[in-house]
Protein backbone atom coordinates (compact mmCIF):
# COMPACT_ATOMS: atom_id res chain seq x y z
CA UNK A 1 0.00 0.00 0.00
CA UNK A 2 2.51 2.39 1.01
CA UNK A 3 5.03 2.12 -2.40
CA UNK A 4 1.24 2.38 -4.01
CA UNK A 5 0.88 5.48 -2.47
CA UNK A 6 4.16 6.58 -3.26
CA UNK A 7 3.68 5.88 -6.68
CA UNK A 8 0.55 7.64 -7.09
CA UNK A 9 2.04 10.81 -5.47
CA UNK A 10 5.12 10.91 -7.95
CA UNK A 11 3.15 10.37 -10.95
CA UNK A 12 0.37 13.10 -9.61
CA UNK A 13 3.78 15.49 -8.88
CA UNK A 14 4.96 15.04 -12.17
CA UNK A 15 1.81 15.90 -13.88
CA UNK A 16 1.64 19.31 -12.15
CA UNK A 17 5.14 20.48 -12.30
CA UNK A 18 6.21 22.91 -15.01
CA UNK A 19 9.49 22.57 -17.08
CA UNK A 20 12.69 24.20 -14.90
CA UNK A 21 13.73 27.34 -16.76
CA UNK A 22 16.78 26.26 -19.13
CA UNK A 23 19.98 26.74 -17.68
CA UNK A 24 21.39 30.11 -19.48
CA UNK A 25 17.95 31.70 -18.08
CA UNK A 26 19.16 30.99 -14.42
CA UNK A 27 22.63 31.42 -15.26
CA UNK A 28 22.00 34.59 -16.87
CA UNK A 29 19.97 36.17 -14.56
CA UNK A 30 22.57 35.10 -11.57
CA UNK A 31 25.73 36.48 -13.41
CA UNK A 32 23.90 40.16 -14.22
CA UNK A 33 22.96 40.25 -10.63
CA UNK A 34 26.32 39.57 -9.49
CA UNK A 35 27.96 41.80 -11.59
CA UNK A 36 25.27 44.75 -10.61
CA UNK A 37 26.28 43.68 -6.91
CA UNK A 38 29.94 44.08 -7.75
CA UNK A 39 29.81 47.32 -9.11
CA UNK A 40 27.28 48.82 -6.85
CA UNK A 41 30.34 47.64 -4.04
CA UNK A 42 32.86 48.83 -6.18
CA UNK A 43 34.55 45.33 -6.77
CA UNK A 44 35.55 46.47 -10.40
CA UNK A 45 36.95 42.38 -11.03
CA UNK A 46 34.14 40.14 -10.34
CA UNK A 47 32.00 43.50 -12.12
CA UNK A 48 33.80 42.89 -15.43
CA UNK A 49 33.54 38.86 -15.17
CA UNK A 50 30.21 38.56 -14.22
CA UNK A 51 28.96 40.90 -16.46
CA UNK A 52 30.92 38.71 -19.39
CA UNK A 53 29.26 35.71 -18.51
CA UNK A 54 26.16 37.13 -18.47
CA UNK A 55 27.09 38.32 -21.60
CA UNK A 56 27.82 34.88 -23.03
CA UNK A 57 24.60 32.87 -21.80
CA UNK A 58 22.27 34.94 -22.82
CA UNK A 59 24.21 34.62 -26.86
CA UNK A 60 23.28 31.72 -27.05
CA UNK A 61 20.26 31.75 -27.55
CA UNK A 62 20.98 34.29 -30.69
CA UNK A 63 18.21 36.53 -28.57
CA UNK A 64 19.91 40.47 -29.21
CA UNK A 65 16.08 41.91 -27.53
CA UNK A 66 17.48 39.91 -23.88
CA UNK A 67 21.16 40.73 -24.54
CA UNK A 68 20.02 44.72 -24.55
CA UNK A 69 18.30 44.08 -22.16
CA UNK A 70 21.70 42.92 -19.84
CA UNK A 71 23.06 45.76 -21.11
CA UNK A 72 20.41 47.98 -19.79
CA UNK A 73 20.39 46.53 -16.37
CA UNK A 74 24.21 47.21 -16.11
CA UNK A 75 23.92 51.05 -17.03
CA UNK A 76 20.96 51.51 -14.69
CA UNK A 77 23.27 50.65 -11.86
CA UNK A 78 25.74 53.52 -13.32
CA UNK A 79 23.18 55.70 -13.15
CA UNK A 80 22.13 54.79 -9.51
CA UNK A 81 25.91 55.84 -8.96
CA UNK A 82 25.79 59.16 -10.92
CA UNK A 83 28.07 57.31 -13.74
CA UNK A 84 26.32 59.02 -17.04
CA UNK A 85 28.57 57.69 -19.77
CA UNK A 86 26.61 56.89 -23.09
CA UNK A 87 25.42 53.19 -22.47
CA UNK A 88 27.79 52.02 -25.33
CA UNK A 89 27.47 48.28 -25.00
CA UNK A 90 23.39 49.26 -25.46
CA UNK A 91 23.65 51.63 -28.33
CA UNK A 92 25.14 48.38 -30.87
CA UNK A 93 21.83 46.43 -30.11
CA UNK A 94 19.52 49.59 -30.29
CA UNK A 95 17.82 48.57 -33.70
CA UNK A 96 17.06 44.62 -32.79
CA UNK A 97 15.74 45.73 -29.34
CA UNK A 98 12.21 45.95 -27.84
CA UNK A 99 10.65 49.25 -27.61
CA UNK A 100 10.45 48.93 -23.60
CA UNK A 101 13.98 48.39 -24.04
CA UNK A 102 14.74 51.81 -26.64
CA UNK A 103 12.41 53.72 -23.67
CA UNK A 104 14.33 52.73 -20.40
CA UNK A 105 17.66 53.43 -22.51
CA UNK A 106 16.14 57.20 -23.61
CA UNK A 107 15.31 57.06 -19.71
CA UNK A 108 18.37 56.69 -18.50
CA UNK A 109 19.92 59.08 -21.01
CA UNK A 110 17.66 61.65 -19.47
CA UNK A 111 16.00 61.80 -23.26
CA UNK A 112 12.78 60.23 -22.95
CA UNK A 113 10.02 61.36 -24.63
CA UNK A 114 6.54 62.04 -23.04
CA UNK A 115 4.70 59.60 -25.43
CA UNK A 116 7.21 56.40 -24.60
CA UNK A 117 6.91 57.21 -20.70
CA UNK A 118 3.77 54.42 -20.52
CA UNK A 119 6.56 51.97 -21.90
CA UNK A 120 8.84 52.50 -18.67
CA UNK A 121 8.53 49.85 -15.81
CA UNK A 122 5.64 50.80 -13.00
CA UNK A 123 8.01 52.30 -10.83
CA UNK A 124 9.99 54.83 -13.07
CA UNK A 125 6.48 56.34 -14.67
CA UNK A 126 5.56 58.67 -12.65
CA UNK A 127 9.79 59.96 -12.28
CA UNK A 128 9.65 60.60 -15.62
CA UNK A 129 7.65 63.39 -15.47
CA UNK A 130 7.71 64.15 -11.85
CA UNK A 131 9.90 63.57 -8.68
CA UNK A 132 7.05 63.36 -6.31
CA UNK A 133 7.14 59.40 -6.26
CA UNK A 134 10.36 58.73 -5.62
CA UNK A 135 10.63 57.88 -2.03
CA UNK A 136 7.35 55.39 -2.73
CA UNK A 137 9.60 52.82 -4.77
CA UNK A 138 10.15 49.76 -2.86
CA UNK A 139 12.82 48.42 -4.82
CA UNK A 140 15.83 49.97 -3.43
CA UNK A 141 17.93 50.09 -6.99
CA UNK A 142 15.20 51.40 -8.85
CA UNK A 143 14.65 53.80 -6.58
CA UNK A 144 18.43 55.18 -6.77
CA UNK A 145 17.97 54.50 -10.43
CA UNK A 146 15.15 57.03 -10.63
CA UNK A 147 16.96 59.39 -8.22
CA UNK A 148 20.15 58.96 -10.99
CA UNK A 149 17.64 60.00 -13.66
CA UNK A 150 16.70 63.15 -11.88
CA UNK A 151 19.91 64.31 -10.78
CA UNK A 152 20.74 64.04 -15.02
CA UNK A 153 17.59 65.82 -15.84
CA UNK A 154 18.24 68.77 -12.77
CA UNK A 155 15.48 67.69 -11.12
CA UNK A 156 17.14 66.42 -7.88
CA UNK A 157 16.43 68.59 -5.05
CA UNK A 158 17.92 68.24 -1.52
CA UNK A 159 15.03 65.43 -0.37
CA UNK A 160 16.01 63.34 -3.62
CA UNK A 161 19.76 63.84 -2.72
CA UNK A 162 18.95 62.74 0.64
CA UNK A 163 17.02 59.38 -0.24
CA UNK A 164 19.36 58.79 -2.15
CA UNK A 165 22.09 59.11 0.19
CA UNK A 166 19.99 57.04 2.84
CA UNK A 167 19.22 54.63 0.08
CA UNK A 168 22.36 53.23 -0.48
CA UNK A 169 23.82 53.52 2.72
CA UNK A 170 21.45 51.34 4.11
CA UNK A 171 22.14 48.68 1.40
CA UNK A 172 26.30 49.26 1.97
CA UNK A 173 26.79 50.29 -1.79
CA UNK A 174 29.89 51.70 -1.51
CA UNK A 175 29.98 53.44 -4.86
CA UNK A 176 26.53 55.07 -5.52
CA UNK A 177 26.90 56.06 -1.31
CA UNK A 178 29.84 58.12 -2.32
CA UNK A 179 28.78 59.52 -5.13
CA UNK A 180 25.66 61.11 -3.79
CA UNK A 181 28.19 62.25 -0.11
CA UNK A 182 29.90 64.02 -2.52
CA UNK A 183 26.87 65.64 -4.45
CA UNK A 184 26.17 67.20 -0.95
CA UNK A 185 29.38 67.84 0.04
CA UNK A 186 29.60 70.15 -2.95
CA UNK A 187 26.66 71.76 -1.95
CA UNK A 188 27.20 72.41 1.36
CA UNK A 189 30.37 74.44 0.33
CA UNK A 190 28.64 76.56 -1.93
CA UNK A 191 26.36 77.32 0.55
CA UNK A 192 29.26 77.86 3.10
CA UNK A 193 27.48 75.63 5.49
CA UNK A 194 31.18 74.25 7.38
CA UNK A 195 29.83 72.18 9.66
CA UNK A 196 27.45 70.18 7.35
CA UNK A 197 30.63 69.91 4.80
CA UNK A 198 32.81 68.80 7.55
CA UNK A 199 30.47 65.82 8.97
CA UNK A 200 30.05 65.01 4.89
CA UNK A 201 33.78 64.44 4.85
CA UNK A 202 34.57 62.54 7.52
CA UNK A 203 31.38 60.17 6.44
CA UNK A 204 33.32 60.17 2.64
CA UNK A 205 36.57 59.17 4.80
CA UNK A 206 35.00 56.48 6.67
CA UNK A 207 33.38 54.79 3.18
CA UNK A 208 36.74 55.22 1.18
CA UNK A 209 38.69 53.62 3.61
CA UNK A 210 36.60 50.54 2.75
CA UNK A 211 38.71 47.89 0.59
CA UNK A 212 35.82 46.28 -1.93
CA UNK A 213 35.24 42.50 -1.15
Amino acid sequence: MKRIVLLTAMALAACSSTPPPPDWQMNTKSASERAIAAYLTGNARIDAAEQARARTEVARTGRIDLLARVELAHCAAQVASLVFDACAAFEPLRADAAPAERAYADYLAGKLTAADAALLPQAHRAVATSGSALPGIADPLARLVAAGVLFETHRADPAVIQTAVDTASAQGWRRPLLAWLNVQLKRAEAADATADAQQLRRRIAIVERVTAP
